[in-house]
């Protein structure tokens, strides 16, 4: 609940508003019953952005599983193919300037066993931009987060969603954050960038 859909709409507007033909990719959506919600809004949003993105819900999101859980616990007995979805991501990456890739759930989210979402972003050779809410606990949550994008050495941008707890945030969590990484960036800012 960091807000991973509402940031990646954030950065197809802003990409698109950039001049930028843009795609979107979500390699799972769990908690699938007759369609992928996330997956087929932000197809939707790609499509009216940038009308040559002729891509199916199939394409963007492949793998849809019924169970909302870990796609490791959710695919069940479907064995998850890293090159079919590196092919995937190559296919609609003929369709635009710009790829949104949206993760599931957090980082250390497991897709098999010694496999995580973190893993990805160098299997995919793509940036990485973490998302923070800023609701009381964030600092840490973050930190975690920070600490295992650095430990596989991935590089990162952190934008702040500010939906929870945004009259707190200024006191509770946002001090510390400044001091920390100097600078902080919000998906609400990127309207007006």
């Amino acid at each position: 609940d960091v807000g991973k859909t509402y940031g990646c709409e954030k950065f197809l507007n802003y990409f698109a508003k950039a001049g930028l033909k843009v795609g979107y990719f979500k390699p799972f959506e769990t908690g699938v019953v007759d369609f992928p919600l996330d997956g087929s809004k932000m197809l939707e949003l790609a499509k009216k952005l940038n009308p040559s993105f002729n891509v199916t819900i199939n394409d963007v999101v492949p793998y849809q599983f019924k169970l909302p859980a870990a796609p490791y616990m959710a695919k069940g007995n479907t064995n998850i193919d890293i090159d079919f979805l590196k092919e995937k991501k190559k296919y609609l990456e003929q369709f635009c300037d710009v790829l949104i890739i949206e993760g599931a759930g957090g980082l250390m989210v497991p897709i098999e066993k010694d496999l995580f979402i973190i893993d990805l972003i160098k299997i995919f050779e793509a940036s990485a931009i973490l998302i923070a809410p800023s609701k009381l606990g964030c600092i840490n949550d973050t930190l975690l987060s920070v600490n295992a994008l650095k430990e596989k050495n991935i590089d990162f941008e952190l934008f702040i969603n500010l939906y929870q707890d945004i009259e707190s945030f200024e006191k509770v969590s946002k001090p510390f954050l400044i001091d920390y990484f100097k600078k902080l960036n919000f998906l609400e800012d990127l309207e007006n960038l």
